[in-house]
Parts: structure tokens; sequence; C-alpha cells
């Protein structure tokens, strides 16, 4: 029946799923509790080079610090 294939859908979900979840964890994990950006557009790196030169340690994910 129809429902035969669920099982192999619900392994292929997870596979796909589990290398996505991982990649935002070890982004934190080495960014400094922030996840990685991606600039696909020119306004977004604009905005990251913003926080980059505000920052004041050339780090677009690190705070200013006062």
């Amino acid at each position: 029946m129809w429902f035969e294939i669920l099982p192999g859908l619900a392994v292929m979900g997870t596979c796909l799923t589990i290398p996505r979840v991982a990649t935002g964890y070890i982004h934190k994990f080495t960014n400094g509790g922030k996840e990685k950006r991606a600039a696909h557009f020119v306004y977004y790196w604009n905005l990251m080079e913003r926080d980059r030169r505000i920052s004041g340690v050339n780090r677009y994910y690190e705070s200013k610090v006062s």
C-alpha cells in the first residue's frame, strides 16, 4: 500500500535534517554564541561590513564594548 513508503521518508527526512541543525550549533559554538550570517545580497553584505567596522574588533559577530 501507499503507507509502506512512510518509514523510508522518515529516514530520509531525518538524514536531511541532521546536517542542517548540526551546522547551526557548530556556527553558534565557533562564533561566540551567534549563528553565522550569510550575505546573499549586497544590502546584507553592507550590513555585515557595518557591524564589523563598529564592533571595534574587526568581527561582525561581536558586539561593541563600551
